[in-house]
């Protein structure tokens, strides 16, 4: 916990924030090596206990508090050594020296140890994991499991225009220009795209100020020490521009999409995101439940992505299908919700007033199968993917996992499969697998006459031949993706068969007894609760979920983090949670996720849409 350091902004695991010096530092943000030893920087190294005796050491933090003040992070003296030398052998080496110091401080963290109280730490030997991309990911979620959210984290030495962008989206808050130096002096040119001896280039692809002055033959002739400098600067600015566009990326909430294309340009890049992924714990506590960019699935890492695989398995853990004995699954569209697509409108009406009897899904790459009651939920009405035809055998097989999964946790008398090609094939092989009947209804086309007419004709034939339930589209819409927002019961809480669903899709209403309980929110395709839908929730002895546990204290706008007592750890950046204590019941979407809330000492918590005292005689809006 800090005095000094805000998140402001989230994407995952990236963040943008604020350190609170006299002058506020954005963060992420490139520390100048040389200035470390500058003591009246915003950032000054108290040394190096290697070469500092334990009164030398207390006498430079002495010095540097007096240049500074407290406007200056101060990194407590160190003996710092590289992750290979063994516990053992650092711990005999290590000088036992408790160094403290008034004001903001930054700490080396060395694997194993305890995080002691920081406002920055710094991961030692961070340069010694360039190319291993397993170690760096473990050392970055220990780092991050000790230290508290709003604290900052330093890696330095690794940092180059081509890796900035997958260090931000890591959740490292400030890198330096140590490595865009080192090259500068050894007649390397950085680009985001990798790096260049420049005896090797034919012509300069830049145009900074560095570069635009001058030839590459210029550059090639001027003594060492001015090229140099050239040099140094140009991949300064290469290494700025690309934190920059980070930054911009996290504001937009795609730096996913940028990531995925830039772990090409190096190999422990693209490991390290696919390692990442496998670390769902991570990195799904970090991704909000919305976006307001567009999901893209370009590359196969699209199909690891925390949105994604939430999706699946809150289709596997959450749903619950309507009661319709008769599935049809379908294949996906281009166009979103799929319902409103040319495709889908023809099967909806070859299904005609037998459509009430059946339940479809959709099957799709990368998100698996959504159900219908679904199609508008982030991100199944939000996703953009590559239509060439062709399924990999990595898209095969995954979304051949979800089908499974799907059809053994959900049983159906009759199994229809309106697809082809791919689709087809998926569904063959989950009819294999699992050994059930599986009706094909398209022949060539899916949306040719023939094909639809054998789809009209197969559901009719069923439906003639027994009794079987109906669905009520609206009221097992709103359920569903109340069950997928807040879990399973919460859909009978606020939709029971009391309620009543009121204007047409996609902003429908739920009311009970003429009051309002929730709306559709169409942009996303989630719920938003009333006060009434909060209280529903928060009476219920079945439901305890997306709780926000504050003080004895009536808040109004936005619940900072300090005046949270306890929060549901399932709470993530978007959710919409219930705020609850002894003198105020409210609602609204939260900020950051709910173990942030529970140990963050700065930052809003949860913005308040609605807040009422407890005492149900003295409501106030």
């Amino acid at each position: 916990m800090t005095s000094y350091f805000e998140v402001e902004q989230r994407d995952g695991a990236a963040r943008i924030g604020k350190i609170l010096l006299s002058t506020p530092i954005r963060t992420p943000h490139i520390i100048d090596t040389v200035s470390l030893k500058d003591p009246a920087g915003p950032f000054a190294d108290a040394g190096s206990m290697w070469d500092l005796s334990a009164e030398e050491a207390m006498e430079n933090i002495r010095k540097i508090r007096e240049l500074s003040g407290d406007d200056a992070i101060l990194i407590l003296p160190h003996q710092d050594l590289t992750p290979d030398v063994p516990d053992d052998v650092a711990e005999t080496i290590a000088k036992k020296i408790e160094m403290e110091a008034t004001g903001p401080i930054g700490r080396i963290y060395r694997h194993g140890q305890d995080a002691k109280k920081a406002d920055l730490y710094i991961m030692e030997g961070a340069g010694s994991f360039q190319g291993n991309a397993r170690k760096f990911m473990q050392r970055i979620i220990e780092i991050r499991e000790k230290i508290a959210p709003d604290t900052a984290l330093y890696v330095p030495n690794l940092c180059t225009p081509a890796n900035a962008a997958m260090l931000i989206y890591l959740g490292i808050d400030i890198v330096d220009n140590t490595r865009a130096t080192v090259a500068g002096y050894n007649d390397i040119y950085l680009t985001t795209s990798g790096s260049y001896f420049v005896d090797s280039m034919a012509e300069l692809p830049c145009k900074c100020d560095a570069c635009a002055p001058i030839t590459l033959e210029e550059l090639r002739e001027m003594p060492k020490a001015e090229r140099a400098e050239i040099l140094t600067k140009h991949n300064c600015n290469m290494l700025e521009a690309e934190v920059v566009l980070a930054r911009e990326r996290i504001r937009a909430g795609n730096l996913r999409e940028y990531v995925e294309g830039q772990c090409r340009v190096e190999p422990w890049l693209a490991g390290l995101l696919r390692l990442f992924d496998t670390q769902y714990g991570y990195m799904e506590e970090h991704a909000p439940i919305a976006r307001s960019k567009q999901l893209l699935a370009t590359t196969s890492e699209s199909m690891t992505r925390p949105e994604v695989v939430r999706f699946a398995r809150r289709i596997q853990e959450r749903y619950t299908p309507p009661e319709t004995d008769i599935l049809v699954l379908l294949p996906c569209s281009a166009k979103k919700p799929y319902s409103i697509s040319n495709s889908h409108s023809k099967f909806i009406r070859s299904l005609g007033k037998n459509r009430r009897y059946v339940h479809e899904v959709i099957i799709t790459s990368p998100l698996g199968v959504v159900p219908r009651e679904l199609e508008l939920t982030y991100p199944a009405s939000h996703y953009d993917t590559v239509v060439t035809g062709y399924w990999d055998a990595e898209e095969i097989k995954w979304v051949s996992s979800c089908l499974s999964e799907y059809l053994s946790k959900n049983k159906y008398s009759h199994i229809i499969a309106h697809v082809e090609e791919a689709y087809r094939e998926i569904c063959e092989i989950v009819s294999k697998e699992l050994g059930i009947e599986i009706i094909y209804t398209s022949s060539g086309n899916v949306t040719s006459y023939e094909s639809l007419d054998n789809l009209k004709n197969t559901v009719s034939g069923i439906v003639a031949e027994g009794e079987f339930g109906q669905n009520k589209p609206r009221s097992d819409l709103m359920r569903a993706i109340a069950d997928y927002q807040f879990g399973p019961g919460a859909g009978e809480l606020l939709v029971p068969d009391r309620s009543k669903i009121k204007a047409p899709f996609p902003k429908h209403q739920v009311f009970i007894d003429k009051k309002q309980i929730a709306t559709l929110i169409p942009q996303y395709g989630i719920i938003a609760l009333t006060i009434d839908g909060t209280r529903l929730l928060a009476a219920s002895d079945d439901y305890e979920g997306y709780t926000v546990t504050i003080n004895d204290f009536l808040p109004r706008g936005s619940l900072l983090a300090p005046g949270v007592i306890d929060a549901d750890e399932r709470i993530r950046p978007g959710d919409e949670v219930l705020v609850k204590g002894s003198k105020a019941i409210g609602v609204g979407r939260a900020m950051m996720n709910g173990k942030e809330m529970v140990a963050s000492t700065r930052g809003i918590a949860v913005d308040l849409r609605h807040i009422k005292k407890a005492d149900k005689d003295k409501d106030k809006d």
